[in-house]
């Protein structure tokens, strides 16, 4: 029972049963949708019941070959023969378990941080369940939800063993692939499944519905098999190339700025109202157009027909996080760009809260933000911020601080100041230009924001089929989301550069006048010529 296949774990209750649906035929229609592992879980019946349920239950797994579990009830395994038992943190421990059950016997434990998981290995467990990872009516939860991007930290703990781990808790159709890819560890360590109780059991199709999730897991897993890096946004170079060149890169981002203005990509932004204005001049100049919308009711229709979504928590509200989750939760629905602007993060615990939260419910295609406010998102105490500024001299090596953020949060991460630096996990790419009366305007960096979605919509839109291009059902963006990131900073930035030197330009109030300007009138040869680009190599 060692290759057990872990993908589409179902874990049985009677209780959440449509009316008038059998339990058995329920299962079997599971079992021809594709489920790998049934677990039979039965928290209030009595004995002699919970063992002819589960006698049923493994003929009819025996039938379609696939191994069943008995939740917490060795007694019940033993009496029916099942192929082992998962067992909670309140349950007796693997090790007595190992000791009652027959040799080879499949243990699992649940496990909700990473001691439990230590704890695990040691025991000799086969697998962990991990979760809560979202909230879940299923059962009353007696452990904190950890949320996706807790998940990579304790798979991460697997590192060298043998131990498989599913995810459990909340996990349905519409989340399982936010699920995936936002759990990846930072060492490319994935689930080796999920586990699916009301998704499957409550439904009027299990058949159906079990499908739906093994058509899903198929997909990521032939993505990832695809993608060697540590995000599925970067297509400057594929799996067996060398990281681009500059000059590569200068003329892809050419050939983009080409495009914007040919395309003219709709770019929703649910921003900060101080900027709100100067952002949405910005894009108009970059040859974008913005919708600045935050009503929750229209999310869904919005981010059908946009190129891209950028979040920005500068003025963050009760109300405008509403809109926020569902606008995000749509954009990874319809694969559109999503740029995620932490503005503040650390200021206050309810943007700390509020930013977490909606990390974890989508995902990030890239996440701007300046050096404390990233060390803030990543629990680094190196670069404090005060309010929305950063202060301080910076990291003694960002180059190393964004490319480990990139691998954690699974997106592009894009950190911006003096020199700004953009990192895929893999590559970073350093850029020197701007100039230092950006900092003298309220908003710089929000319109940066503005810029990189702008220009993350016009790659989503020009991805081609020709191109290293994602799988559209295994990924949550399509198109090469680190030439998008590059191609807003250095635009905004020279043009920055050219906006100082007009002639008319005399300090912050006409300057921006002459950004707006300067990014409507902006040409290639004006990039090649001034643009300062290093791909870093350390």
């Amino acid at each position: 029972m060692a290759n057990i296949n872990y993908s589409i774990y179902l874990v049985t209750g009677r209780e959440l049963l449509p009316p008038g649906k059998d339990y058995l035929e329920s299962l079997e229609e599971a079992l021809q949708g594709g489920v790998t592992v049934v677990q039979i879980r039965e928290k209030n019946t009595e004995t002699e019941e919970f063992i002819q349920i589960a006698k049923a239950s493994k003929a009819l797994c025996d039938r379609y070959n696939v191994p069943i579990l008995v939740n917490d009830r060795v007694d019940v395994a033993l009496a029916i023969n099942a192929c082992g038992v998962h067992l909670g943190q309140t349950d007796m421990t693997v090790a007595q378990a190992k000791i009652l059950l027959p040799k080879g016997s499949i243990i699992g434990v649940s496990c909700n941080n990473i001691k439990h998981v230590k704890e695990a290995i040691e025991g000799g467990a086969d697998y962990i369940g991990i979760g809560p990872v979202w909230e879940t009516k299923t059962k009353a939860l007696t452990n904190p939800v950890i949320g996706v991007r807790g998940v990579g930290q304790m798979l991460e703990a697997l590192d060298g063993t043998n131990v498989k781990a599913v995810a459990i808790g909340g996990i349905k159709s519409s989340n399982l692939l936010r699920t995936l890819y936002g759990s990846v560890s930072s060492t490319r360590h994935a689930l080796d499944g999920v586990a699916v109780v009301s998704e499957i059991i409550a439904s009027r199709n299990p058949k159906e519905a079990a499908s739906r999730l093994v058509g899903i897991m198929q997909a990521f897993r032939a993505e990832f098999a695809i993608v060697q890096g540590w995000t599925f946004e970067s297509k400057l170079y594929g799996q067996n190339d060398a990281p681009p060149t500059t000059d590569e890169i200068l003329d892809r981002v050419v050939k983009l700025m080409a495009k914007i203005k040919e395309l003219g990509p709709l770019v929703h932004q649910i921003t900060n109202n101080v900027v709100a204005t100067q952002s949405a001049n910005i894009t108009l100049a970059l040859g974008a157009s913005p919708i600045m919308a935050t009503a929750p009711e229209e999310m869904e229709d919005l981010e059908r027909i946009v190129g891209a979504l950028l979040v920005n928590i500068g003025t963050l509200t009760a109300a405008t996080l509403e809109g926020m989750r569902k606008a995000g939760f749509h954009a990874n629905a319809f694969r559109k760009p999503l740029i995620f602007d932490p503005v503040g993060f650390g200021a206050s615990q309810f943007r700390k809260g509020s930013a977490n939260e909606l990390l974890n419910i989508y995902q990030a295609s890239v996440i701007k933000g300046n050096a404390g406010e990233l060390a803030a998102l990543a629990g680094s105490g190196e670069v404090e911020s005060k309010g929305v500024d950063s202060i301080g001299t910076g990291f003694k090596d960002p180059v190393t601080f964004v490319k480990q953020l990139s691998r954690r949060e699974r997106c592009i991460v894009v950190m911006t100041g003096p020199t700004d630096y953009i990192s895929d996990g893999m590559t970073v790419v350093s850029l020197r230009n701007g100039h230092d009366i950006l900092g003298k305007i309220t908003g710089s960096g929000c319109i940066a924001g503005s810029s990189i979605a702008s220009y993350c919509a016009a790659a989503s839109a020009t991805a081609s089929e020709d191109e290293y291009q994602s799988n559209t059902e295994g990924s949550l963006v399509k198109g090469d989301m680190l030439l998008g990131a590059i191609a807003g900073v250095l635009v905004l930035t020279i043009a920055a550069e050219i906006a100082v030197e007009l002639d008319y330009v005399r300090g912050p109030g006409t300057f921006l006048s002459g950004l707006i300007d300067a990014l409507w009138t902006l040409t290639a040869d004006d990039v090649v010529r001034r643009a300062k680009i290093t791909v870093e190599t350390s």
